[in-house]
């Protein structure tokens, strides 16, 4: 469905408009789909974010702020999301060696499962967005462009 009848708005100032409208409106949608995708798992996106950064790791830990600074959302509160992931069992933290005031990070073999879990079902769920190999690749590099 075009973004003009899903907002239910004729006309935009220009295509610039209407393109950052579009991008906004789908990213929420997106975000939407991926939450109820992964309902089922008892995470949210934030903390499978997390989860799949510190798979990128294993076996080696990485700090909270490393953390923060590698996710999607800036602006989501590390420590609550770590603080339920272990709560979880799903990752485990260990005082840093070199600063007793720092933890570092580590997943978990039940939080590898979880994402082994999660990787079998994700193919149906990464074509979400109707389009081919090669529209993707495009719509990827375009919005590699937008952000400069």
């Amino acid at each position: 469905m075009k973004i003009e009848e899903e907002i239910i708005q004729p006309k935009f100032r220009n295509y610039h408009q209407k393109a950052v409208i579009n991008l906004i409106f789908t990213s929420n949608w997106i975000g939407n789909l991926q939450q109820q995708f992964l309902k089922p798992y008892g995470i949210t996106s934030q903390q499978f974010n997390i989860l799949r950064i510190l798979r990128g790791q294993h076996p080696k830990s990485i700090s909270a702020s490393a953390i923060k600074m590698r996710m999607m959302d800036k602006n989501s509160d590390v420590s609550r999301l770590l603080d339920r992931l272990e709560a979880k069992e799903l990752v485990e933290r260990k005082i840093c060696p070199s600063d007793k005031r720092a933890a570092d990070v580590l997943i978990t073999d039940k939080g590898l499962g979880l994402l082994a879990d999660v990787d079998r079902d994700q193919q149906a769920f990464d074509h979400v967005i109707a389009l081919s190999d090669d529209e993707a690749q495009l719509l990827s590099d375009l919005l590699d462009k937008c952000r400069g």
